[in-house]
């Protein structure tokens, strides 16, 4: 509840009051009990609210029966996410992906208590014929604009997937940050660039991505991603309309999942973070934790350690003093290394094949051409060079015997 209420005052609302309900198995019409839907009227009049938000997902017709019910706008948890996520948008594509998300969301939404819903547009000039529902039209209109937008975000994509080809072209490893929302993503990436991203003390204070370059580690230059935080539940269109930002963190070397240390419920957070990570597929990344914020936790001193004492690294870090930056670095050399390959491959005349794969792949870092064939340096995460080693002419044995 203190988290929705968070959510709340992140959309710009004033929280006045609180109802608890306990839903062992929801109501079709309201959701809530029909008991505690006219204790919820009653509250709303006697605290004079103009809008009811609900912490759960709620059916259109649930969301319908409450507001008439109440006289009140009645958003779900869905709603209000969608909302904050269509105030903090600032890009192109940003925008392109909220909207997106907001009028799948609003497609099921469209019947409610309005009269110009129900009538009908025949009769008058031009117009005659069996005529069309205010309401279908409205549909008709919504599903025309979806299509227009999902063309829109194709060709983003398209964009996006270049980009990222090219930076896979010059070998440098991409290394994204996730975790939940107000962990200090924003804060460690700016600690750790020197950028200037948008950071506040709220909830998804950053949506749009941004890539910087970083320089200063042994295993050689790579770039740094900061991507949208998480949240428990967060809506499903959203996630697939924002399927093209979160491929930063799908398709990135290695995965720093940072962690709110001084948040009591950080275990939760933890294991929400991990539901998204399967939902788009990045679950099988490496990763290292961050423990971010021990100045905010007594007796915590910055350290590198291991998870009960595996491989999984764990840096324990302040991004806003800096404390741990260093440990962090080792333990980002010390996954990154392990998951690359760096050879120079000298291929016949007879590879054509081979090499254009390579090149089709972005793994070719260096090329030089001499009479027995070609010289190529490859340099490039290991996920994207063993799909090489099984090619049906023999080649991928031979890559193997070079590589390995």
């Amino acid at each position: 509840m203190e988290e929705f209420g968070e959510l709340a005052r992140s959309a710009g609302a004033s929280v006045v009051g609180s109802l608890n309900a306990r839903v062992e198995r929801p109501n079709p019409r309201y959701f809530i009990g029909t008991g505690k839907a006219e204790e919820l009227k009653a509250q709303k009049q006697a605290l004079d609210a103009d809008l009811i938000l609900v912490n759960h997902a709620l059916s259109p017709v649930q969301e319908r029966n409450l507001e008439q019910l109440t006289e009140c706008r009645v958003v779900d948890r869905t709603g209000l996410i969608l909302d904050i996520f269509a105030q903090r948008a600032r890009s192109h594509e940003g925008k392109l992906q909220v909207e997106l998300a907001q009028l799948k969301h609003m497609s099921t939404r469209l019947v409610r208590g309005w009269t110009h819903l129900e009538r009908q547009r025949g009769g008058a000039i031009g117009l005659r014929g069996p005529g069309e529902t205010q309401l279908e039209l409205d549909r008709r209109l919504l599903g025309d604009r979806v299509k227009q937008l999902q063309k829109r975000m194709k060709k983003v994509e398209t964009q996006r997937t270049q980009a990222r080809r090219a930076r896979q072209r010059n070998a440098l490893p991409i290394v994204a940050l996730v975790g939940y929302t107000n962990a200090g993503k924003s804060t460690l990436f700016n600690a750790l660039t020197g950028a200037t991203v948008y950071v506040a003390d709220q909830l998804f204070a950053t949506l749009d991505p941004t890539m910087r370059r970083f320089d200063g580690l042994d295993c050689g230059p790579i770039v740094l991603a900061d991507t949208v935080g998480f949240i428990r539940d967060l809506p499903h269109d959203l996630v697939a309309a924002f399927r093209s930002t979160l491929a930063e963190a799908r398709d990135a070397d290695l995965l720093l999942h940072v962690i709110d240390a001084s948040d009591p419920e950080r275990d939760q957070h933890i294991a929400d973070v991990e539901t998204v990570l399967v939902e788009i597929g990045a679950d099988d990344l490496p990763q290292v934790l961050v423990y971010n914020k021990i100045d905010l936790v007594e007796g915590t001193t910055p350290r590198l350690d291991r998870v009960d004492g595996g491989e999984l690294p764990r840096a324990w870090v302040s991004a806003l003093s800096r404390a741990g930056i260093d440990g962090l670095l080792r333990a980002i050399e010390e996954r990154l290394g392990s998951q690359r390959v760096r050879a120079e491959l000298h291929l016949p005349a007879a590879s054509g094949r081979l090499r254009a794969r390579l090149h089709a792949q972005g793994l070719v870092a260096d090329e030089r051409a001499d009479e027995a064939g070609w010289r190529i340096r490859i340099d490039a995460p290991l996920a994207l060079v063993e799909p090489l080693f099984g090619l049906p002419d023999g080649d991928g044995d031979w890559l193997r015997a070079k590589v390995c």
